[in-house]
């Protein structure tokens, strides 16, 4: 390739999302079309949409596609597909049929194109579904993602509006994918950082919704581009309580900390402190770990609302499973989010 794919992007992965303060502006007042069978929509909006089909079968659907965030173009398809992929698990879905989204621009090689559908193909038959087929557009700016369609019970779904007061909160994945792809691109990379970052960006969300789902979640969603404290202000505006956050207990990827204090950040931390900052509350948490839970995710790990209760027949199961598992906080009566 003559031309990095990142040097085509003008911000890359999660990062590139729409502000989530201005989507929630956009979106207020639409209301859907009346539909006894939308199970879920905008009203609230969550991961995906859930469409019961009967009494046992119901279609979660999503779609997310971003700019390259990597300059491998196999990685990018894997991370891209990754990233849609999850949302479904999110929901608590099995993935069954992906659509590709992509716009190229015509400069590239058909070997780059080629090599990120093939990455993306592998990725939703590892996950249980099949790629077959999408839609090209030209453009000057790459992006590549799927639509997704999976199968959930419609009892079975799980949503990010009903955490309850006494639930421990957990996540499945650390945090730190944004600020060490931009340090990388600042010439400040960590070599097993981004390493690492590369691994869990393309680390399915499966095996750990299936390790949770005999534990019936009260809440699920997954972390991604609005950061660790605009997704915990979605669940907990949603479900009406207070989400405490341990700041120390944050788990973070090599070298994510280290970039954080050098003063590195990505245009999503911005967007995420507009949306959240005046929900949340910081009780003595210092600069470099409140830059980690503003951080925009790429394909990032399910934060799960669970009764405290489970938390330790949980610890285990996820522990004989060698699934990444960390406890973060708790739920309490009361609104808004506190990191301390």
């Amino acid at each position: 390739m003559s031309v990095k794919l990142t040097d085509l992007a003008k911000s890359g992965g999660c990062a590139a999302k729409y502000s989530a303060a201005r989507l929630e502006e956009l979106l207020r007042g639409f209301v859907p079309a009346e539909a006894e069978n939308l199970l879920v929509g905008l009203a609230p909006a969550d991961d995906a949409a859930v469409y019961r089909l009967d009494d046992e079968r119901a279609l979660v659907f999503t779609l997310d596609f971003f700019p390259p965030l990597v300059d491998d173009p196999a990685l990018y398809g894997r991370i891209a597909a990754t990233n849609a992929l999850n949302d479904v698990f999110a929901m608590g879905g099995s993935p069954l049929l992906a659509l590709s989204i992509a716009a190229f621009p015509e400069s590239l090689p058909n070997e780059t194109l080629a090599a990120i559908f093939a990455a993306a193909a592998d990725q939703v038959r590892v996950a249980g579904g099949i790629l077959a087929g999408g839609h090209t557009l030209r453009d000057e700016e790459p992006k590549y993602g799927l639509a997704v369609i999976g199968t959930v019970h419609p009892k079975g779904f799980w949503s990010k509006s009903t955490a309850r007061p006494g639930d421990a909160i957990f996540l499945t994945k650390p945090l730190g994918t944004g600020l060490l792809l931009h340090a990388a691109r600042e010439g400040q990379g960590n070599a097993a950082g981004l390493e690492e970052a590369y691994g869990w960006m393309t680390t399915l969300n499966g095996p750990a919704a299936d390790a949770l789902r005999p534990f019936l979640p009260n809440a699920v969603t997954d972390v991604t581009g609005f950061g660790l404290l605009g997704h915990a202000h979605e669940v907990a505006s949603r479900s009406g309580v207070r989400i405490v956050l341990d700041a120390a207990g944050l788990p973070a990827m090599t070298g994510a900390l280290a970039a954080a204090a050098a003063g590195v950040r990505t245009g999503g931390d911005g967007r995420n402190r507009d949306f959240a900052r005046a929900h949340v509350e910081t009780v003595g948490v210092a600069d470099d770990l409140l830059a980690l839970a503003y951080d925009p995710q790429t394909a990032g790990g399910l934060l799960i609302s669970l009764p405290a209760d489970k938390t330790v027949v949980l610890e285990a199961t996820f522990g004989a499973a060698k699934l990444g598992l960390w406890r973060v906080g708790q739920v309490e009566e009361g609104d808004g989010v506190s990191l301390v």
